[in-house]
């Protein structure tokens, strides 16, 4: 049974491979980045969820304290749009076939990746130093769900990240895995937003 290449679209003819030379075990081109996107859009919805829950409590009357946010959140922004930035560039090196130089952007992205959680560590901790614990009110229990749930998330991200650095793996690896990368940082910096308003 042949498959069409993903890159077929990218061609004036119509590239097709027959199933004996790709690895069993390995998926379909293509498969990896439909799940990615399954993936992606559960985790939209269920942070659109919580996102309508916190603009419904806001104006609903009743205890409300938000605080300042810490200056680090700042510093975490600008770390992942770079490391969204890196791992961009790492894609379209791997792309052509620079593997040596791809790696080396994806160590840095992955750097940056935890230097974003150390980030997001840091002003957990300044915000508890002032006193503003999970329990305190319903913004800081919002603030602390949003900021651990996309810590949590972007963990996996870096596990899928360790594991292309770690094995030679295929182009379309990278490509799924870059595209949920930069999901996490679009998702940020509405969170950000939603935090900050």
């Amino acid at each position: 049974m042949p498959l069409l290449s993903d890159r077929a679209g990218k061609t004036a003819s119509v590239v097709v491979l027959p199933s004996s030379l790709e690895d069993p075990n390995k998926a379909a081109p293509g498969l990896l980045k439909l799940g990615v996107w399954i993936g992606c859009s559960a985790i939209t919805t269920f942070f659109a969820a919580l996102v309508i829950a916190y603009y419904w409590r806001r104006a609903t009357p009743g205890f409300w304290d938000p605080f300042p946010l810490p200056k680090t959140l700042w510093l975490s922004t600008a770390i992942i749009l770079a490391s969204s930035a890196s791992f961009e560039a790492a894609r379209r090196t791997y792309r052509r076939g620079m593997h040596d130089v791809a790696a080396r952007l994806l160590l840095i992205t992955a750097c940056l990746g935890g230097a974003f959680m150390v980030s997001q560590f840091s002003s957990w901790r300044v915000l508890v130093e002032q006193g503003a614990y999970l329990a305190n009110n319903p913004y800081s229990s919002f603030f602390y769900l949003f900021t651990g749930l996309h810590a949590a998330h972007l963990l996996g991200g870096m596990v899928a990240m360790g594991f292309v650095l770690l094995r030679k793996t295929r182009r379309e690896v990278i490509d799924a895995t870059a595209h949920y990368w930069h999901f996490l940082s679009v998702l940020w910096i509405v969170l950000f937003i939603t935090l900050s308003t």
